[in-house]
C-alpha cells in the first residue's frame, strides 16, 4: 500500500508539471492533465483527467492542495468519471490576481467559475474537510448544477450557537495549537504508515502560501441554509476524527433533507488518506445512483 501510494504522489508529480502519462491505444485516459484557469482574480491550477465521463469535483481541506487527492483521481478516473481538482486561491498552486478581480473572492464563486470554464453541464462535487464547507456553501447556491453532494469529515463550518458550542464541550484543550499531522492524522495511521505519514506532512508543509488569506463563504453555513439543500448527499464520518467526530456531525446532517449516512473505521480527519480504499468505494457506491 505505501509503495502505491507513493506511485500514485508521484505520478501527480508529473501531471502538476503537466506531463500526460503514455497509455495503450484504445484504453481509457485515465491520466492528469495540470493548467490554469484565467478566472476573475485568480489563475487557479486544476487537473483534470478530461474525457466523455460524468464530471466529479473535488474540494480539498485546508491543509492540503489537490495533490492530496492522488489516489481518489486514479480510482474514480478508472471508474469512468472526468475527475477535476483544483487548488484554491492561497493553496498550492493557484495565484491571487487582483488586477483581473476582486480578493479574496470565495471558493464557491471559484469553483463556479471553472465549471463555467470548462463548460461543465451538471456534475458531483466531493469536499473534504475545509472542502466540505465550501461544497456546502455551493450546494446551497447553485443546486441546479450538482448531480450529488458528497462532505466528509467535516464540521461544515456552521455558524449555529448550538454547534459552537457541541465543539466546546468535545475538543481537546490546545488541539489546534499541535502539529498539523497530530490533529488529522489518525494514530493507526501514524503508527503503520511512516512513509505515507511524511508525504502527507510535505503537502501539508507547502499548502498554504505565506501571508495568503482565508477565502470567505459567499453566505455563513446555517441550518437553515443547509436545510434547503435540495441534492442528494452522502455525509462521510471517521470514527478517529478529533475535529469532526461523527457525533458532531450528526448534528448538522439531521438537517439535510436527502441525505446517506457513512462511518469509515479506524479513520482520522485524513479520511481519504488513510483509509483510501474503503472511502473510495463508499463515494462510488453513492454517485453511481445519482
Amino acid at each position: 500500500m505505501i509503495k502505491r501510494r507513493a506511485f500514485l504522489a508521484g505520478a501527480l508529480g508529473a501531471a502538476t508539471a503537466g506531463i500526460r502519462t503514455t497509455r495503450t491505444a484504445g484504453a481509457p485516459d485515465n491520466s492528469l492533465v495540470g493548467n490554469f484557469a484565467e478566472l476573475s482574480g485568480v489563475k487557479l491550477w486544476f487537473t483534470d483527467t478530461g474525457g466523455t465521463g460524468v464530471p466529479l469535483i473535488l474540494l480539498h481541506a485546508n491543509t492540503g492542495t489537490s495533490a492530496i487527492w492522488a489516489n481518489q483521481v486514479e480510482s474514480f478516473s478508472r471508474t469512468g468519471y472526468r475527475v477535476i481538482a483544483f487548488d484554491r486561491r492561497g493553496w498550492g498552486k493557484s495565484l491571487a490576481n487582483p488586477a483581473t478581480g476582486p480578493q479574496p473572492g470565495s471558493i464557491a464563486g471559484d469553483l463556479d467559475a471553472l465549471a463555467e470554464y470548462l463548460k461543465l453541464d451538471k456534475f458531483h462535487l466531493l469536499g473534504v474537510a475545509g472542502g466540505g464547507f465550501a461544497a456546502l456553501d455551493y450546494a446551497a447556491w447553485r443546486p441546479e448544477r450538482l448531480r450529488s453532494l458528497v462532505i466528509a469529515a467535516s464540521t461544515g463550518q456552521l455558524a449555529d450557537k448550538e454547534i459552537a458550542d457541541f465543539i466546546a464541550r468535545l475538543e481537546i484543550p490546545g488541539l489546534r495549537k499541535l502539529p498539523a499531522v497530530y490533529r488529522e492524522v489518525g494514530p493507526s495511521y501514524r503508527g503503520a504508515n511512516p512513509d505515507s505519514t511524511r508525504r502527507w506532512i510535505e503537502i501539508e508543509e507547502h499548502a498554504r502560501q505565506a501571508e495568503a488569506p482565508s477565502q470567505p463563504l459567499r453566505t455563513p453555513n446555517t441550518f437553515a441554509k443547509i436545510e434547503t439543500i435540495p441534492t442528494p448527499a452522502l455525509i462521510l464520518a471517521a470514527d478517529a476524527d478529533l475535529l469532526a467526530p461523527p457525533a458532531l456531525m450528526l448534528v448538522w446532517a439531521a438537517r439535510m433533507k436527502n441525505h446517506e449516512w457513512a462511518v469509515i473505521a479506524d479513520a482520522g480527519h485524513a479520511v481519504t488518506w488513510e483509509q483510501p480504499d474503503k472511502f473510495n468505494e463508499k463515494v462510488l457506491e453513492f454517485i453511481k445512483r445519482h
